[in-house]
């Protein structure tokens, strides 16, 4: 049997009011390591009035049957991700579209990145969407539902559209993302050895990036760039490390925290004194990666990071705002060497906005470089393809054709094999479909049903729109002075000062 370790208290004596299912789009190992789900989820676990089931792509029978149950909420993390939504909801005899399921079904909600950034691709799915963090708004949602229950789901859910951070399809008015402070520390609430990251505790230091790349959703639809105080870092640490010996540090700009020579240091102590501990972080910014930080990864057991250098050129680093020069890279991968890693994953995009064959030829010699510089040292490339997010200065940008977007990938394949370098390539048939999702808007509903319904595979994308819609409107250049489905969500910054940026960098 597996060993689960739960690292908050839940009440013994249940009384609840409200019963529902949150559901993670995939296996239950994977759920086992997304700390946003399991977070949630601990949430609404903690209320006495609230009895709550975690439910998986895999999960094969359930305490509560969907007739029992007052709500259905999912994490969304992912673009694809509907496709196992919809298979969840088909697993359990739930109608695809809202609009077919009457009041003795629950209502079924949803929240997470991809709904924050733009819902209305799913909008025909879903009764409500929480946006932004849930913290508050989920606690809000079951006590508007537990003083309104005796009428119908029509009227309970006008209240619900009136909640900041809550968007209702059936009601539609513009709502204000929710933001909040980092008052605690957001941790891994169960450790398990089933989970992805096995016995893992992850904690989040830092949400938001203040660097705001332009084509960045993660920095922009997090900002402000907020910190974890250190006390609480470390007592979120103390408890975990009690219970594992593995820890993630989790956040989109980790080397940015104004305490990560403290926390480092903390945790070198540790170790001088014993404690074995395996630690890994999520992201690493290149000009900010310094000795300690290298040090404390290699103490720790890694023998290789991520860094990201996105473009080949300084000239088209400059242009999506990552000020990032030639020179500070080799500088990073310097640190990086004469500290004891091993090797550096380097993650680079292709097809960014003004982009041209020289870019990637000033990829190629500089990569060239680092090989000849530091030779024995493991460089390894990724790649994938631009993808124009909403709510980001780049967010009106075309996608590139995707005959374009090949050849520069036949390219630079032959071009890092002659090297002898290793290399990586994301799909640009799925990158296509993925830049569909990110910009669609509500008539992508039916369409997204018949590509479910017709196996999901790429055939199925392309095949399924027609006599629905034509999806080649969702890749092109948008008109910066356009309504965009999306602008019902209102964040900061807001669009005047996203065409502001825009124009900084692209004129």
């Amino acid at each position: 049997m597996s060993k689960e370790i739960c690292l908050y208290r839940v009440s013994k004596i249940k009384n609840p009011d409200v019963k529902l299912w949150m559901c993670f789009p995939s296996v239950y190992s994977f759920s086992l390591s997304s700390l946003g789900y399991l977070w949630i989820s601990k949430e609404f676990d903690e209320r006495d009035d609230v009895f709550v089931e975690r439910v998986c792509s895999d999960t094969s029978s359930t305490c509560l049957s969907v007739k029992e149950l007052d709500f259905i909420g999912f994490s969304f993390s992912f673009d694809l991700d509907f496709l196992n939504i919809f298979k969840m909801l088909d697993k359990y005899s739930i109608p695809l579209k809202a609009e077919d399921r009457d009041d003795t079904f629950p209502f079924i909600f949803a929240g997470g990145p991809v709904i924050t950034a733009n819902p209305m691709p799913y909008s025909k799915i879903f009764d409500f969407f929480l946006i932004g963090d849930s913290k508050n708004v989920n606690t809000t949602v079951v006590d508007v539902y537990k003083n309104n229950r005796d009428k119908t789901k029509d009227e309970i859910l006008n209240i619900l559209s009136d909640i900041e951070g809550v968007f209702v399809p059936k009601y539609p008015k513009p709502v204000q993302k929710s933001t909040t402070t980092l008052d605690c520390c957001v941790y891994t609430p169960i450790i398990s050895e089933d989970a992805y990251f096995k016995d893992t505790f992850i904690l989040e230091i830092v949400r938001g990036c203040s660097n705001c790349c332009a084509f960045c959703l993660a920095s922009y639809l997090n900002l402000p760039q907020r910190n974890v105080e250190l006390s609480k870092i470390i007592e979120a640490l103390e408890i975990g490390l009690n219970f594992t010996d593995k820890i993630a540090l989790l956040g989109a700009n980790v080397c940015t925290h104004p305490d990560i020579d403290a926390i480092c240091n903390y945790l070198l102590e540790k170790m001088s004194k014993g404690k074995k501990i395996e630690m890994s972080i999520s992201s690493l910014r290149a000009d900010k990666l310094s000795p300690l930080i290298v040090k404390t990864l290699v103490r720790a057991g890694c023998k290789t990071a991520t860094v990201a250098l996105e473009a080949g050129s300084e000239r088209l680093r400059k242009v999506i705002n990552k000020n990032i020069s030639n020179a500070q890279f080799v500088d990073t991968v310097r640190v990086s060497r004469d500290n004891g890693l091993k090797g550096l994953k380097v993650y680079c995009m292709l097809g960014l906005p003004t982009e041209t064959m020289e870019d990637l030829e000033d990829l190629v010699k500089f990569v060239k470089t680092l090989k000849t510089d530091f030779k024995g040292f493991d460089l390894s490339y990724s790649f994938s393809t631009f993808i124009p997010k909403p709510h980001t200065p780049f967010q009106w940008c075309a996608r590139e054709d995707s005959k374009s977007l090949e050849n520069k990938q036949h390219y630079l394949k032959k071009e890092f094999h002659k090297l002898g370098l290793k290399a990586s390539f994301s799909s640009v048939k799925w990158d296509y479909y993925q830049t569909v999702l990110s910009r669609g808007d509500e008539r992508l509903g039916d369409y997204l049903i018949e590509v479910y319904k017709n196996g999901a595979n790429l055939g199925a994308f392309k095949n399924s729109a027609k006599g629905l819609l034509d999806v080649s409107e969702f890749v092109g250049e948008f008109d910066i002075n356009s309504d965009l489905c999306w602008d019902i969500i209102k964040v900061k910054p807001e669009k005047f000062a996203l065409i502001s940026e825009h124009n900084r960098l692209l004129h």
